[in-house]
């Protein structure tokens, strides 16, 4: 017999942000990627990563110099697959920005929970090449542990030596959505004192930029790739392939305050669900998605008034942006014309399984700053989306308590919310 106990909100331990780090095509420190999503700058270009020639689709949101640098051992470099590398950069930056020395910690209180949505895609393509060519003897043996989903997670908390719970969530676009969301509930049950949580995705290969270009999910504006991804655009025409991580250090509070940490914000609510419908086209009344925003209020004990901001999904897909506005408004009902919104995705594209991460990133600086950032390139707002998606400048406005949304295919549906500590 299972016992489901619920625990009482007055019992859930409070949770904190108190490290961030980035891999992004606007660069990877977080200060320089915050002022130029300010400046509605865009990551966007011409592919260099491979070569562009033999695809109809010839830009993405690529990283053709990422070095990871002394963030894992120098002959890990070839042994880890390019999402791990990004995460385990990322999961550095964050882990030094925390200030947190390990050392001092209970390993077993200390875990690493984070999200991907197709992991080593590359290695596949390497090894599926090296078997045809060569025959099985020739297949890496490190193929399996540089593929696997769970490698950037595991590498991370094998470095930093950490032994509390440690798992990898994919469930698409949604995936470090959800894996904050589970680091969230880690904390707030007690099961942990810091998770190192987020995204990481490394699929603008050979494979996966053909995938996505054959179903017609791309963007083919490949005479002006800076102006190429357009959330919530008249004129918009699929999301621009991206690749990077965003990781971020999650705390409980009281721990946070003892060791006299720089906090962000705090971590207030998580929802999550699933449309049950189309395997990657959204439910286009937005219902799955309304439903995950309601859980994160509900979760968070919040009326849909209480929140200032909005980071949306906005991947700049015609059917997808419209059934968010939907969403939205079921939600947030008059309230939603009141509210700033915006998708940062204009100026970075969409990093799929590592979005979620990055955007929250931004959403806490966005919280800490009382700035609302741009849509970028949101030129002729499509009269089925509006809302105000804050567009090509940023805004200046109180934003006490903000919402990150991310949904995937598979129909999966998170929303998470952050904002200033209120003792």
């Amino acid at each position: 017999m299972y016992l489901h106990v619920e625990l009482d909100e007055a019992m859930k331990r409070r949770v904190v942000v108190t490290g961030l780090g980035v891999v992004t095509p606007l660069g990877n420190e977080v200060d320089a990627l915050w002022n130029s999503v300010l400046q509605a700058e865009s990551g966007i270009h011409r592919l260099s990563l491979i070569d562009p020639l033999p695809f109809k689709v010839q830009l993405a949101g690529d990283i053709p110099d990422f070095d990871p640098g002394d963030y894992c051992d120098a002959k890990d470099h070839k042994r880890l697959d390019r999402f791990t590398l990004f995460a385990m950069y990322a999961a550095g930056k964050a882990i030094g920005d925390s200030k947190l020395n390990f050392a001092d910690e209970d390993p077993y209180r200390c875990g690493v929970i984070l999200g991907s949505g197709i992991g080593g895609l590359a290695e596949i393509e390497i090894q599926v090449e090296r078997l045809l060519s060569k025959g099985p003897d020739r297949v890496s043996p490190l193929t399996i542990p540089k593929l696997m989903l769970n490698a950037a997670g595991g590498n991370i908390s094998i470095r930093y030596g950490l032994k509390g719970p440690n798992f990898t969530v994919a469930t698409a676009c949604a995936s470090a959505t959800n894996a904050m969301g589970d680091a969230l509930k880690t904390i707030q049950y007690d099961d942990a004192d810091v998770v190192i949580t987020g995204g990481t995705e490394a699929a603008i290969t050979a494979m996966g930029l053909s995938a996505f270009q054959n179903m017609k999910a791309l963007s083919g504006r490949n005479d002006e790739p800076h102006r190429a991804s357009r959330p919530f655009d008249v004129d918009r025409d699929g999301f621009v392939l991206s690749e990077g991580a965003g990781i971020l250090v999650f705390e409980e509070l009281e721990h946070a305050r003892r060791r006299g940490a720089r906090i962000y914000g705090e971590v207030l609510g998580y929802g999550a669900s699933g449309d049950a419908g189309h395997i990657t086209q959204p439910d286009p009344a937005g219902n799955g998605a309304a439903r995950a925003m309601s859980n994160a209020l509900r979760d968070a004990g919040l009326q849909p008034t209480a929140i200032d901001y909005i980071n949306a999904h906005g991947t700049s897909t015609p059917l997808g942006d419209k059934a968010e506005t939907q969403a939205v408004k079921s939600v947030f009902g008059e309230h939603a014309y009141h509210l700033a919104l915006s998708s940062t995705k204009g100026s970075l594209g969409h990093s799929l399984g590592a979005s979620g991460g990055i955007e929250m990133a931004i959403t806490m600086l966005a919280v800490e700053n009382d700035i609302s950032p741009p849509t970028a390139n949101l030129e002729n707002p499509d009269p089925a989306c509006d809302l105000n998606y804050t567009p090509l400048k940023p805004a200046s406005r109180t934003i006490d308590t903000a919402m990150n949304n991310s949904f995937g295919f598979g129909g999966h549906n998170a929303s998470i919310l952050c904002g200033k500590v209120r003792d």
